[in-house]
């Protein structure tokens, strides 16, 4: 079999098309959470906190001047973007529980699915052999 052959199996099973829209949703979903961490959850935070702004802190280790923004230090040299860390750290904790919960709901649902029904359980083997004299001897 050739391996152009191989490659179209395997990129028509239905693993490897479920793994590709996996990928597609997660990185649309990723900039959602993105979104929700950035732009709602963040400045809620600045704001219980004093108005302070996260993405912004860092320890600069080039010997730049304190009081620049996280890009203009990283245009002066190395920084320890300890704020970038953080957001990001608020962005990961918040998907793993949207994830979390979304298994949970998965789970929930197999598990209300309607029993199949039993098949009847087989008659014992003298039962078989008892009910196989009695048709013979019918015949005969």
């Amino acid at each position: 079999m050739g391996m152009l052959q191989e490659f179209k199996e395997f990129a028509v099973k239905g693993n490897a098309v479920d793994l590709a829209v996996g990928v597609i949703i997660g990185a649309a979903f990723s900039k959602i959470v993105d979104s929700i961490v950035g732009d709602l959850i963040m400045p809620l935070v600045g704001k219980a906190t004093g108005g302070l702004d996260f993405s912004n802190y860092y320890i600069p280790l080039a010997g730049q001047a304190a009081g620049l923004t996280l890009e203009e230090a990283k245009k002066g040299g190395a920084v320890f973007a300890y704020g970038n860390f953080i957001t990001i750290l608020v962005n990961f904790i918040i998907l793993a529980f949207i994830i979390f919960m979304m298994v949970k709901q998965i789970n929930r649902l197999k598990k209300e699915a309607p029993p199949e029904p039993e098949q009847p359980a087989a008659p014992p083997e003298d039962i078989v052999l008892l009910r196989e004299i009695r048709d013979s001897l019918k015949k005969g």
